[in-house]
């Protein structure tokens, strides 16, 4: 997308007697890029991701979709020090920040099952490391003990109910990655309200519709709201 960066995100999954638990990494509290928050590996796609062997026909889509991969299999590596195999990578749905957000990335989201190996933290990257369920995860963030940006929360949430890692993974390849472009609500500044397709506020102006596709991050816990 003109104007944009493209960047990659992989939650690495395993299992665990409580259920499956995913990898998140403490961003430093200096100033930066989710400072202070947790995060799952990923980062930007660079333009070594795209290689010569992806040419320059074909879907552009296609492309950058491959590329992503590579990304995020890159930047997991290099982050905690885990190899994954890029086809072992299952698609989530795409995040497009609001136009208010000061950088702007379209991040592809992907499933993997976790290697065994310990993680080894990329020293200035990142602070500490911890693998909790996504109940736990949320409980945290939910009590102000944990930082989580908007895309992570709602990915968590989504993971609540796993029952296995197989699971999970078998459930996101029968599902086309869909796209979350996200919009701040008007007049919403204060009560910080995210809205996306299928939201009856989305679209200005738009089909009448009774329908919630919101996070409504007034207070904590957030609330994510989704109705037909």
């Amino acid at each position: 997308m003109p104007g944009m960066g493209a960047a990659a995100t992989v939650v690495l999954l395993r299992d665990a007697p409580d259920g499956p638990e995913v990898l998140l990494l403490e961003r430093p509290r200096r100033n930066g890029s989710f400072a202070g928050a947790w995060v799952f590996p990923g980062g930007k796609v660079d333009p070594q991701d795209y290689g010569p062997d992806l040419g320059t026909g074909g879907a552009a889509g296609e492309r950058s979709l491959e590329a992503a991969r590579r990304a995020g299999v890159r930047e997991t590596r290099e982050e905690t020090g885990l190899v994954l195999d890029a086809t072992g990578l299952v698609g989530l749905p795409c995040w497009i920040p609001p136009a208010e957000a000061p950088r702007r990335f379209h991040t592809w989201f992907f499933l993997a099952e976790a290697p065994e190996g310990p993680v080894v933290l990329n020293p200035g990257e990142h602070e500490a490391h911890a693998w909790l369920t996504p109940r736990e995860a949320l409980r945290r963030h939910g009590e102000g003990r944990m930082q989580l940006v908007p895309p992570t929360w709602v990915t968590l949430h989504g993971l609540l109910y796993a029952g296995s890692v197989h699971a999970v993974l078998a459930e996101a390849r029968r599902r086309p990655p869909a796209t979350f472009r996200s919009r701040m609500l008007e007049d919403s500044e204060a009560a910080r309200i995210i809205a996306w397709s299928g939201d009856a506020d989305y679209e200005p102006g738009g089909v009448a519709s009774s329908g919630r596709n919101r996070l409504v991050m007034t207070r904590l816990p957030w609330v994510y709201e989704r109705t037909p």
